[in-house]
């Protein structure tokens, strides 16, 4: 005879399943988006620190003292421990578990409207991508502003929630949206040329075509593939507006325009200033985009959805 704490497990499973399946399917696609983002973004959050870090580093007088990714690493886990490495961590979460919902709840709101279960073209790709993303950054950015003031090691937040009522009471409206517009031409060109490059490269793999039967177990590994190649093409093109949108959001008294930053940039580091930062951002953001889309949509084929 089953005892009782089984009985109720058992009860507690039936329940979670009947939610599961009477889940609107706009809902589905936000839970399994900010169940990806979760994973990618505790895994990949020393890199995105790392970049924070080197894109604010202050030139040297005799152009020596250059640090690069590694020794800045070293650096960190020296001064701060190997959990430094995690600094703004929780403004991540914050940030990235209902913003990476909002993006793929989005998405697939506009797939399941204009497109009717056919595959996208690459420029209506482009246009979905940058749509969702856009729609996600602006709803997030002022948990990205606190998480990049984190991640920087010059402000002394105690909570995410301290640090906004902190912005908002100093630098008021301006100061929770800084950066707005460098953040949308990073964000939203990047997650349309990735999602242009993924669908691309994904329909000239055997798992695109009709006429092949691929093994399900290679399926996530082609997806992560897929992912790859479409994360650093778009990493490169979307480097220069990741810069400016840094140094915004660590200084918006300074910068009140976008071309104040590109102008000091431009000055003080010349065109390799807004590279600066790129090999973490590029592995960060591959890694990231290819993670939560290879688990997004494992879990949305498992919840009966197509993605």
């Amino acid at each position: 005879k089953p005892s009782l704490p089984l009985l109720w497990a058992q009860d507690v499973d039936e329940q979670v399943e009947t939610l599961v399946i009477e889940m609107h399917p706009v809902l589905k696609a936000f839970v399994c988006g900010s169940i990806s983002g979760t994973c990618s973004t505790l895994l990949f959050q020393p890199l995105d620190l790392l970049k924070t870090r080197l894109q604010t580093l202050q030139p040297a007088v005799n152009g020596s003292g250059r640090a690069g990714m590694v020794t800045l690493l070293f650096r960190v886990v020296r001064t701060e421990s190997i959990l430094g490495l995690w600094k703004g961590v929780s403004p991540s979460f914050a940030r990235c578990i209902p913003g990476v919902g909002i993006y793929f709840s989005t998405l697939y709101m506009m797939k399941q409207k204009f497109l009717m279960d056919r595959s996208p073209t690459a420029l209506e790709s482009v246009f979905l991508g940058a749509t969702a993303r856009a729609v996600s950054g602006i709803c997030m950015l002022p948990v990205t502003v606190v998480k990049t003031r984190y991640e920087s090691g010059r402000f002394g937040y105690g909570s995410v929630y301290g640090a906004l009522k902190n912005i908002y009471q100093t630098e008021g409206a301006r100061g929770m949206f800084s950066g707005l517009t460098a953040t949308l031409l990073r964000d939203a060109p990047f997650s349309g040329i990735y999602l242009m490059f993924y669908t691309q490269t994904k329909n000239l793999t055997p798992q695109g075509k009709a006429e092949y039967q691929l093994d399900p177990v290679l399926v996530p590994l082609l997806n992560f593939g897929c992912g790859i190649f479409a994360g650093i093409l778009a990493s490169l093109a979307t480097q220069p507006a990741d810069v400016i949108k840094t140094h915004m959001q660590l200084s918006p008294q300074k910068y009140h325009r976008t071309s104040q930053a590109i102008a000091f940039i431009y000055k003080d580091f010349g065109l390799v200033g807004f590279f600066r930062g790129g090999v973490p951002r590029a592995l960060r953001r591959t890694l990231m985009a290819a993670m939560a889309w290879t688990v997004y949509e494992q879990m949305m084929e498992k919840m009966g959805l197509k993605s």
